[in-house]
């Protein structure tokens, strides 16, 4: 039926946290009672972590641009029809796919955005595939029913194998155009229909369809289990789908959330009730020890949040012409108060809970 908009991103609509400096002055309690909790880097000292580090670098993320056909309530990436010009180019892909092959990289995992959208995301998948490196992309669903020429996706992934990763925020139709748009639900729905029509999700099919689940509002996500289980049977008995594993993903305090937050006088509370969730045991599964983020103009980021935030590496290699594999495993993670969002509770990463 098509996805309605259901807001504009923050460039398009001029808000302050469009200014990634903004958002950091917000996040280190510029604008609020100084003190109001204590920040990140205090909390892991005080357990007895002088920094986070690196374990591995096996997962190459990249962000190859945030067009995407949807404005998303919650997306940290703000995203949307609007961002046009921040694609990916040919050249900073070919970077890519060299430094992924040269390094061996164990998995790539493609973003957006809506990564299909980038006009070399078809080339750039089948290289990896031809590389023998397992390729994950980030799927909004939708963009399987947007416009004619995306219909073959779902033939196309799985002739290369790809691991598709989907935002599902409930098997409820309101609950999720509530936070994706009107009509994201019912165009979601088709989509994940004809993903397991080519035998995503199916039992013995080896084709990976992985959903995830973000809460709508302030707080954090229930049982991740428990969750998944009743995702799979909802959908199974209203539209006979079917889907391999739910994430569980807690909304970080970033771009559109953080605008939330602010908007509704729910910031502070949010904080403290991550804060207070804060849980030491998630530190060794952080996804920042064994991936690096790169956005669509090539510079290198801890993870993807740190991406959005433009908290680019520590150390000389800022940006992919000039990686340095010893240096970037060597180095120290950037750390803020958004961390927060990935220790708190079961932990949170790409991969739903860590903990």
């Amino acid at each position: 039926m098509g996805v309605k908009q259901i807001s504009k991103s923050l460039k398009a609509s001029g808000n302050a946290l469009d200014s990634t400096f903004y958002q950091l002055k917000v996040l280190s309690q510029k604008d609020v009672q100084d003190g109001a909790y204590e920040s990140f880097y205090k909390k892991i000292k005080a357990v007895g972590v002088d920094s986070i580090t690196v374990s591995d670098l096996e997962i190459f993320q990249i962000n190859i641009g945030k067009l995407c056909n949807q404005t998303c309530s919650h997306c940290h990436v703000d995203a949307g029809p609007d961002r046009k010009e921040e694609n990916m180019s040919f050249e900073t892909l070919e970077r890519c796919l060299y430094l992924i092959k040269t390094y061996k990289f164990k998995k790539v995992d493609i973003t957006g955005g809506a990564p299909e959208m980038n006009a070399h995301f078809k080339w750039f998948v089948e290289e990896c595939t031809k590389a023998g490196v397992e390729v994950m992309v980030r799927c909004n669903l939708t963009i399987i029913m947007a416009n004619k020429r995306y219909h073959d996706l779902p033939d196309f992934f799985k002739v290369n194998k790809v691991h598709v990763v989907s935002s599902l925020p409930s098997f409820s139709a309101m609950r999720t155009d509530a936070q994706r748009g009107d009509g994201v639900f019912e165009d979601s729905i088709a989509a994940l229909q004809k993903l397991n029509a080519v035998g995503y999700g199916v039992e013995g099919s080896g084709l990976i369809i992985d959903l995830v689940y973000n809460p709508s509002g302030a707080y954090l996500p229930g049982d991740q289990k428990s969750m998944e289980a009743e995702f799979k049977r909802q959908l199974k008995r209203k539209f006979d789908i079917v889907f391999n594993n739910l994430f569980a993903i807690t909304n970080l305090p970033v771009s559109r959330f953080l605008d939330y937050l602010l908007e509704t006088n729910k910031y502070l509370d949010y904080m403290h009730e991550l804060v207070n969730a804060f849980n030491p045991s998630t530190l060794d599964g952080l996804m920042c020890k064994n991936t690096i983020s790169i956005s669509w103009e090539g510079f290198m980021y801890d993870c993807d949040f740190n991406q959005q935030l433009d908290l680019k590496f520590v150390g000389k290699a800022k940006h992919i012409d000039d990686f340095d594999f010893e240096e970037i495993l060597n180095r120290e993670i950037i750390v803020n108060n958004h961390c927060y969002g990935c220790t708190a509770g079961a932990g949170s990463s790409c991969g739903g809970e860590i903990a």
